[in-house]
C-alpha cells in the first residue's frame, strides 16, 4: 500500500546515502555492508546493485563487481497477467533519462535504459579488468544500442571499446559523446584516450587540453577516491599510462597561467562593475546629486564585497603585475578610488576619470590574454 511504501523508500534512500558517503571517504567495505543490508531486504533494487558493483570496482575487486552486475542485468522473466496469460516485458527506452530512486526501487535492469546503462558500464569495466575482451566489447555494443542520445552511454562505450576492440567504432562513439556534451570534461578525456590508442596523437593532445580547460583539476583525478568519479579516475589514470608509454607529455595546468588568468578575471570584474556604476551615477546626477553620490558609495561597497577574500587574489598579485598585468590592475584600482572620491566630494572630473580608468583596465586586461 502507498502508506507502507514511503517508509521503505525512506529506509532505502538512507542506506544509499550512507553507502555513498562511506565510499567517498574510501571506506568501501563499510559501504558494501550498507548496500548488502539493503539488497537483503530488496534483492531487485537496481540503484543499490549498481552502486555495489561500482564500489567493488573502486576497491579493486572486479570479479565481485562482475558477479553483482551479471545478477542485476539478468533477463527479466515474462510478466503474468491477471488472466493467466504471459506478456513480454516492454523493452527499455533509449533516451538515457535516469529515473528517480523511487521509480527504480525494486525494478530489474531490463525495465529502464536510464538505470541499466550505468550497470552495463560497471559490467564492462569489470570485464576489462578481468581481461575478458570479447564480452567487454559486446557490453559496449549493448550500451551504444541502449543510449544513442546519451552522452554518458556514448563516452562510456567508447572507453570500453577502445580497451577491448579499438577501431573506428570507438572513435565514432567518443566523438558522439563530445557532440552530445561539449561542456563535460569527461567527454574530451575519453576522446583523448581513444585517440592515443589509435595513435592520433595531435587529436589526443587537443582533447586532453580541452578537458583540462573545462576542469583544471582533472590532472589530479587519479588521486580521487569513491564512486562518484569512478569513470573520471579510470580514464585519467589510463590516459596518463598510455601517454607515458607513447613518450608523449601529458598536459598539466600551468600554475603561472592559472594565477594570471585568475587576476585577469578579477580585474575585468572590477573594471566592468566600476564602468557600469560610473555610467549609472552619471545618469543620476541631473536628477539628484545626493542620490548619485550615495549610489557611488554602494558601488564601492560592492567592489569591496567582490574583494572580500584577499587570500584568493593577493598570492601571486605582484608577480602577475610584473608579467604585464600592472596597467590593468592599477587602472582598475584607480577606477574604484575615483568613484570613492566622487562619492566624497562630487564633481564631474572624478566621475569622468573613473569611466576612463575602467575602460583602460578592461581593454588592457583583454590585450594581455
Amino acid at each position: 500500500m502507498p502508506s507502507d511504501a514511503a517508509p521503505d523508500q525512506s529506509a532505502a534512500d538512507g542506506y544509499l546515502q550512507r553507502a555513498h558517503l562511506l565510499a567517498e571517504l574510501g571506506r568501501y567495505d563499510e559501504g558494501i555492508g550498507e548496500l548488502t543490508a539493503l539488497l537483503a531486504d530488496e534483492p531487485g533494487h537496481l540503484p543499490a546493485s549498481t552502486m555495489l558493483a561500482r564500489m567493488h570496482l573502486a576497491a579493486g575487486r572486479p570479479a565481485e563487481a562482475l558477479a553483482v552486475a551479471e545478477t542485476a542485468v539478468a533477463p527479466v522473466p515474462d510478466a503474468v497477467t491477471a488472466d493467466g496469460e504471459t506478456s513480454a516485458v516492454e523493452p527499455p527506452t533509449a533516451d538515457g533519462a535516469a529515473p528517480t530512486t523511487a521509480e527504480t526501487s525494486g525494478t530489474r535492469a531490463g525495465d529502464t535504459a536510464g538505470v541499466v546503462v550505468p550497470m552495463l558500464v560497471a559490467r564492462g569495466f569489470a570485464l576489462l579488468d578481468l581481461e575478458r575482451w570479447k564480452p567487454a566489447a559486446a557490453t559496449a555494443d549493448e550500451i551504444l544500442a541502449r543510449g544513442p542520445g546519451d552522452a554518458y552511454a556514448q563516452r562510456s562505450a567508447a572507453a570500453i571499446l577502445s580497451a577491448s576492440r579499438n577501431g573506428q567504432a570507438a572513435l565514432d562513439a567518443a566523438w558522439r559523446g563530445v557532440e552530445l556534451a561539449p561542456e563535460e570534461p569527461e567527454a574530451h578525456l575519453v576522446l583523448g584516450l581513444v585517440a592515443v590508442r589509435l595513435q592520433l596523437f595531435d587529436l589526443a593532445e587537443r582533447a586532453y587540453r580541452e578537458a583540462l580547460r573545462l576542469d583544471p583539476e582533472l590532472g589530479e583525478a587519479g588521486q580521487d577516491v569513491g564512486v562518484a568519479r569512478l569513470e573520471r579516475r579510470r580514464y585519467a589514470e589510463t590516459l596518463e599510462h598510455l601517454t607515458a608509454l607513447a613518450d608523449l607529455p601529458v598536459a598539466r595546468p600551468d600554475p603561472v597561467r592559472t594565477v594570471d588568468d585568475g587576476i585577469r578575471r578579477l580585474v575585468l570584474s572590477v573594471a566592468g562593475l566600476s564602468l557600469l556604476a560610473s555610467m549609472l551615477v552619471a545618469v543620476l546626477v541631473p536628477a539628484s546629486s545626493g542620490a548619485s553620490r550615495l549610489f557611488a558609495v554602494l558601488s564601492v561597497a560592492g567592489v569591496a564585497v567582490l574583494l572580500r577574500r584577499p587570500a584568493t587574489w593577493r598570492p601571486g598579485l605582484r608577480e602577475a603585475m610584473s608579467r604585464g598585468l600592472a596597467v590593468p590592475v592599477y587602472a582598475a584600482a584607480a577606477a574604484v578610488l575615483l568613484l570613492l572620491v566622487y562619492a566624497l566630494v562630487g564633481g564631474p572630473l572624478p566621475l569622468a576619470g573613473a569611466v576612463t580608468a575602467s575602460v583602460v583596465a578592461g581593454l588592457t586586461a583583454f590585450a594581455r590574454r
